[in-house]
């Protein structure tokens, strides 16, 4: 397994991993996929900010991602950020989140982030589990909140503090 920061000949396996998410599973509240055009900017925007991207891999094939950005835009939060982890479908469950994740952590520390946090959706037992194995702590359940696949979900907040 490698991991290193995304490049932007990455973006194409970005987006499919990513898309997958959106159209597939509740891991997105989101119903429409993106295009090239929208990853573009989401790297470009990321990357200008000085926001890491890690990819992973296994034989140059990539098999995930990761990154964080701001938990809320107001400057009391700047210690704060929000993640998101996507595995794409063939590789999970073989420790590729778990090891982005750490290499995430890593970073983390040297941009001084106090606090990390995660938001699964209630009914993915496996994202809850992964984020209870590395440490985090429910810290919210918002009932409701989003609406896929002709049901209501809700949402649980994770948080890790370093």
């Amino acid at each position: 397994m490698q991991i290193r920061l995304a490049e932007e000949s990455d973006l194409n396996e970005l987006l499919e991993i990513y898309n997958y998410s959106i159209l597939h599973t509740t891991s997105v509240y989101q119903y429409e996929a993106h295009d090239l055009e929208w990853i573009k900017d989401w790297f470009d925007k990321k990357t200008k900010a000085g926001l890491p991207i890690l990819v992973s891999l296994d034989k140059n094939e990539i098999t995930g991602f990761i990154t964080y950005g701001p938990f809320r835009n107001w400057h009391a939060y700047q210690f704060t950020v929000e993640y998101t982890v996507h595995i794409h479908q063939d590789h999970q469950k073989k420790g590729y989140g778990k090891a982005l994740f750490y290499r995430l952590l890593e970073i983390a520390k040297t941009k001084h982030v106090h606090s990390i946090m995660g938001g699964v959706d209630a009914d993915n037992l496996a994202g809850i589990k992964f984020h209870k194995k590395l440490g985090f702590e429910e810290v919210g359940h918002l009932k409701e909140v989003g609406y896929k696949f002709n049901r209501w979900l809700d949402l649980k907040f994770f948080q890790l503090r370093l």
